[in-house]
């Protein structure tokens, strides 16, 4: 459609309009969802508690993970832009102008955000920075799911920061492997 001026109008997001496509293997749903939250949930508990910091949980959480639209998005635009010397797949602490930059391992996302624009940028400012997205489909519950990894009620986005930990090693294991059934030996112990 076009405005009286000759330029196209300008329409809402609808609920069943696609944000920048997710691809199949990028979307996770069902009984291969609960096998990915469950192994990170696990993994996560295991740091803890090897960590053996007497941080409040809260504060643990957050420095490992960037939870939020927002915070994704600075992270995001901080890191410096994917170039074949730098590779972030769970290496730790990268230098970049003489300066730490937190880099993201992976970034969850719930499919089922309403407003979908609130989300909208997170595919191609992901994709700049080779940070693979998944995207949590559960019904209308992605959100839900995603908040109980971080002791939240609800959680739009997570991104998990490349730490070298046994949260990094699961998710290399299980974006690498291709193969959902090899998460089983990948998982809780």
């Amino acid at each position: 459609m076009r405005s009286r001026n000759g330029r196209p109008t300008k329409r809402a997001l609808g609920p069943s309009d696609p944000i920048v496509g997710p691809q199949e293997q990028d979307c996770y749903e069902g009984e291969r969802l609960g096998r990915l939250l469950e192994s990170i949930q696990g993994k996560i508990e295991a740091e803890r508690n090897l960590d053996g910091s007497v941080l409040p949980e809260k504060i643990w959480l957050k420095q490992q993970f960037a939870i939020g639209v927002n915070e994704v998005t600075r992270l995001l635009e901080r890191m410096p832009p994917y170039t074949e010397e730098c590779s972030y797949n769970g290496k730790a602490d990268a230098m970049s102008s003489n300066k730490k930059t937190t880099l993201l391992q992976v970034i969850l996302v719930a499919s089922d955000c309403n407003p979908r624009w609130l989300i909208k940028h997170l595919p191609t400012l992901a994709s700049s920075r080779k940070v693979p997205l998944i995207f949590v489909k559960d019904k209308n519950r992605g959100s839900l799911r995603l908040g109980e990894i971080v002791k939240l009620k609800t959680a739009m986005a997570i991104g998990i920061k490349a730490k070298g930990n046994a949260i990094n090693d699961i998710l290399n294991k299980i974006l690498f492997s291709h193969d959902l059934d090899q998460e089983k030996r990948f998982g809780v112990n």
